[in-house]
């Protein structure tokens, strides 16, 4: 899911930011700084004595959305170009910081730190697919031209990779299917950290854009970046690191047995309260 995010990049457009930096930086702060000791907490404090449950949820805090939620900022008409922009600065990002920042959080939480296989899924599943969606950009758009690639490539890979999430949950849920149909009290365990970090994100990353008299569409998509998560990240990077079958992996499962849903209420939230933005400053 990295590769056609970055495909949609212009890296030349990067620098539009400069013109709007304060919802960059508060999407920025939402998944690198508040986001990681958040779930780092709620998961020590929920999941006390369950190592690889914990480990599973601290990676999916770890994880901000880089792809699917470009259709919840569309469900919920945002501003698509800042989204890309933001979305594709995570991506970014997610090359530099997630590979130290899961050996500093998973450490914290006393769960040994295998820096051999975070190094290898960083590179498999972030570095490499963004290395690719650069350089396929690059040249594709140099020999077939702009027209042809954003109207016939990006859609064809848009569902190729949609193909191969489905097909990464299918044969995640042949694993751990049985184990959550048979025991939803663990789903609801698992579930209870992610929910709580959810309610927090959303709540603050919201109302921030409010109060601070953003239009709705910069404000929803703040709230959607800063909330949401690249579970499929999440999910290769706990498999990797505990196997297919470990409770790890079960963890994030329950991503996006979540995320689909509480994301769909967000984008309802969002087209309910739009009439009330920009906040009306008192004269």
């Amino acid at each position: 899911m990295m590769y056609p995010t970055v495909l949609g990049i212009r890296f030349s457009d990067i620098k539009k930011v400069a013109t709007r930096p304060k919802p960059l930086l508060v999407t920025i702060i939402a998944n690198w700084v508040i986001a990681p000791p958040l779930m780092t907490l709620l998961a020590n404090t929920v999941l006390a004595g369950n190592p690889q449950y914990i480990a599973g949820v601290i990676l999916l805090g770890l994880s901000p959305c880089t792809a699917m939620v470009m259709w919840w900022m569309f469900l919920a008409k945002g501003d698509m170009a800042q989204g890309l922009i933001n979305t594709s600065i995570n991506a970014l990002l997610m090359l530099i910081l997630y590979a130290p920042l899961a050996a500093l959080y998973l450490g914290v939480s006393s769960i040994p730190v295998p820096w051999d296989l975070i190094a290898i899924s960083v590179l498999v599943f972030i570095a490499i697919p963004v290395a690719a969606g650069a350089f396929s950009r690059k040249f594709m758009t140099e020999q077939k031209g702009e027209e042809w690639f954003e109207n016939k490539y990006q859609p064809a890979i848009g569902k190729v990779s949609i193909i191969a999430l489905l097909t990464t949950l299918v044969v995640l849920f042949s694993f751990e299917g049985q184990t959550i149909l048979n025991n939803p009290l663990l789903v609801a365990y698992l579930a209870a950290p992610n929910l709580m970090h959810y309610a927090i994100m959303i709540t603050w990353t919201y109302l921030l854009g409010y109060f601070a008299g953003w239009a709705y569409e910069t404000a929803i998509d703040t709230t959607l970046i800063g909330s949401s998560s690249h579970f499929e990240v999440a999910i290769a990077v706990a498999i990797t690191l505990y196997g297919i079958g470990s409770g790890a992996a079960l963890a994030t499962v329950i991503g996006p047995l979540m995320e689909v849903p509480l994301m769909l209420s967000v984008v309802k939230l969002g087209l309910r309260t739009r009439k009330y933005f920009p906040r009306k400053k008192k004269s």
